[in-house]
C-alpha cells in the first residue's frame, strides 16, 4: 500500500518517525537500535534524509590543495531498502535536488522501483556549505518541483535521455515539504504556498511540515492551505528538544520560533537533562492536541531524539 493509499484510508491518527543514515565508516546496526525502540508504537512508515557530496580540500605540497567529493553518509536508498527488509515497514526516502545531477537522480528511481520502494519525498535540499543561494550543480535541477516533474516522467517511462520505456505499473507516491512559518528564501507566507501549490499540482500527494513548536502556526498553516485549494494530507512534523545548544541553534538554522510559553520555561532549565524533560512534557502537548485535531499522523524528527520520543509516544499512541 502506498502512503497515498494509507493516508486516505486510515482514520485514526498514526505514528510515523524520520531518521538520518549513520555516518560514514558506521554500520547500520546504531539506526536497527534507535529504530527497535519505537517499534512498540507501530510506525506507520519510516522516512530516511539524505544527504549531498561534499568537497574537502587538502594540502598536497606547500600551498598547493587539491579537492575530493566525499558522501559523508550512505544515501537513503540503501538505507530505506534495509529497513524495509528488517521492520516490513514502508520506507519513505528523500529524493533532493541538491548535489545530484538528473541523470543520479534518475538511478536512484531506477534501484528503488526495482526494490520495490514507490514512496519517496521530493526537496530541494540544503545550500553549498559556504554558499548563501541554492545553486544547483551542472545538469541538476534548482527548484523542487522541477524535480517533481522528472518523478512524474519517471512514472510514465520519460528517461532525462529522451529515450522512452514502458510506464510505471506502480508508480511513485511523493511528498513536499510545506513551512508553517515559512521558508527561509521566501518574499513572505503567500508566495510560499503558491509555489507549494504547483507542488500538489503536479502530483504531491501530501505535505509534510518542517518542525514547528507552537501548534496554532500550524493549524493556521493547514487553513491558508485550505483556502487557497490546496486539499492534500497536511503532516505535521514535531521534534523534543534535547540540550542547551539547540535553544539558538534550531531557530537559526530552521528559521522558527519558539512560543512565549516555552522560552518562559526554557529559561529556567539550568543543565541538558532539565531541557530534554522539558522537551518531553512539551511534546507530549503538542502531540496530544495535534491527535485530538484528528491530524493524518504526527511525524516525528527523531535525530538525537529517540528516547525522547519514546517517551511522548508512550503518553500519546
Amino acid at each position: 500500500m502506498s502512503l497515498r493509499s494509507f493516508l486516505k484510508d486510515n482514520k485514526d491518527t498514526a505514528f510515523s518517525i524520520e531518521i538520518l543514515p549513520p555516518l560514514r565508516g558506521k554500520g547500520i546496526q546504531g539506526i536497527f537500535r534507535n529504530i527497535d525502540k519505537l517499534m512498540e508504537f507501530s510506525p506507520a512508515y519510516i522516512n530516511i534524509t539524505t544527504h549531498r557530496t561534499e568537497q574537502v580540500f587538502r594540502e598536497i605540497e606547500d600551498g598547493i590543495f587539491t579537492s575530493d567529493t566525499i558522501q559523508k553518509r550512505p544515501g537513503s536508498v540503501a538505507v530505506a531498502s534495509a529497513l524495509k527488509g528488517r521492520y516490513k515497514v514502508p520506507t519513505v526516502p528523500h529524493i533532493i535536488c541538491s548535489g545530484f545531477t538528473k541523470q543520479e537522480i534518475e538511478n536512484q528511481l531506477i534501484d528503488l522501483n526495482y526494490l520495490g520502494i514507490e514512496d519517496i519525498l521530493v526537496l530541494r535540499g540544503d545550500r553549498e556549505r559556504g554558499f548563501n543561494q541554492f545553486r544547483a550543480v551542472n545538469k541538476g535541477h534548482l527548484h523542487a518541483i522541477d524535480l517533481c516533474k522528472q518523478v512524474n516522467d519517471f512514472n510514465e517511462g520519460k528517461m532525462t535521455d529522451g529515450t522512452e520505456t514502458d510506464p510505471l505499473s506502480n508508480k511513485f507516491c511523493y511528498g513536499v515539504a510545506g513551512y508553517p512559518e515559512k521558508h527561509e528564501e521566501a518574499m513572505n507566507l503567500e508566495t510560499d504556498l503558491t509555489y507549494l501549490k504547483e507542488k500538489v499540482a503536479q502530483g504531491a500527494s501530501y505535505i509534510i511540515t518542517q518542525m514547528f513548536f507552537d501548534n496554532q502556526k500550524y493549524f493556521d498553516f493547514v487553513r491558508r492551505c485550505r483556502n487557497i485549494g490546496i486539499t492534500v494530507p497536511i503532516i505535521p512534523g514535531i521534534k523534543p528538544l534535547t540540550s542547551f545548544s539547540q535553544l539558538s541553534l534550531l531557530p537559526k538554522v530552521f528559521h522558527i520560533d519558539f512560543p512565549n510559553d516555552l522560552s518562559e520555561e526554557l529559561i529556567k532549565c539550568r543543565n541538558n537533562d532539565e531541557v530534554k524533560a522539558l522537551g518531553i512534557e512539551w511534546g507530549i502537548s503538542q502531540a496530544r492536541e495535534l491527535k485530538e485535531h484528528h491530524v493524518p499522523s504526527i511525524h516525528f524528527y527523531t535525530v538525537n531524539a529517540t528516547a525522547s520520543v519514546q517517551q511522548i509516544a508512550k503518553r500519546v499512541f
